[in-house]
Order: C-alpha cells, then structure tokens, then sequence
C-alpha cells in the first residue's frame, strides 16, 4: 500500500507558474505508475498528466500540453507537477493519483484504474 500527500498549491495569477509535489509513503515507490489528475467545481474529476514507473513515459491531456511537465524522483518517492503558463481555467484540486504495475513503461490515463489517492491539493488561478 502507498499514501500520498501533496503540496505545492496555492493562489497564482494568470500566466504565472506552480510547481506541485506529491510524497509516497509505504514501499516501492518505484513499482507505481503515477498521476495527477483535477477536479473544478462542479465538474468532474479529469485526467491532467501521467508518468510511468521508470520516468521515461509521459502522457498529457490536451488542455495542458506543452506548459505542464509531470517527472518523479524514485529516490525521494516523489512525483512532480510543473506547471507554466496557468490559465483561470486550470483552477481547480489537483490530486497525486498511483496504481501498482509490472510494467515500468506504462502510462495509466483512465481514473478509475488507479487504487491510491491523495487528498487534493487547491490551485486557483486569478485572471
């Protein structure tokens, strides 16, 4: 079993940058498949970046692409999340998301595959 706990988030203006952290507790670090995912009021929860075991797979939704970087340090058992170029829109919980896998180049994407989550971390952006 893994727990996790993220930080980082806060109140930023729009255009300016974040950069969340996500620490594992528990064992092997390594074996999980990472990612993060957010939730806007009254939306539903939605798949934002992904990282496979060893660090060398990525996945991104669209909506961020090319300004957020999701990478992982195995040796502190923590996952990251860069965020640039932050929009009103990227308001929202952002959660730290890990899911046991035998395979170290797998992305896991779907929400409902992953079995351990954080507890949200708040990012609000003012336009």
């Amino acid at each position: 079993q893994v727990q996790l706990v993220e930080s980082g988030g806060g109140l930023v203006q729009a255009g300016g940058s974040l950069r969340l952290s996500c620490a594992a507790s528990g064992r092997s670090f390594s074996n999980y498949a990472m990612g993060w995912f957010r939730q806007a009021p009254g939306k539903e929860r939605e798949f934002v970046a992904a990282i496979s075991r060893s660090g060398a797979k990525t996945a991104y939704a669209d909506s961020v692409k090319g300004r957020f970087t999701i990478s992982r340090d195995n040796a502190k058992n923590t996952v990251y999340l860069q965020m640039n170029s932050l929009k009103s829109e990227d308001t929202a919980v952002y959660y730290c998301a890990a899911e046991p896998t035998l395979y170290p180049q797998i992305v896991v994407v779907t929400l409902r595959e992953y079995d351990y989550w954080g507890q949200g971390t708040q990012v609000t952006v003012s336009s």
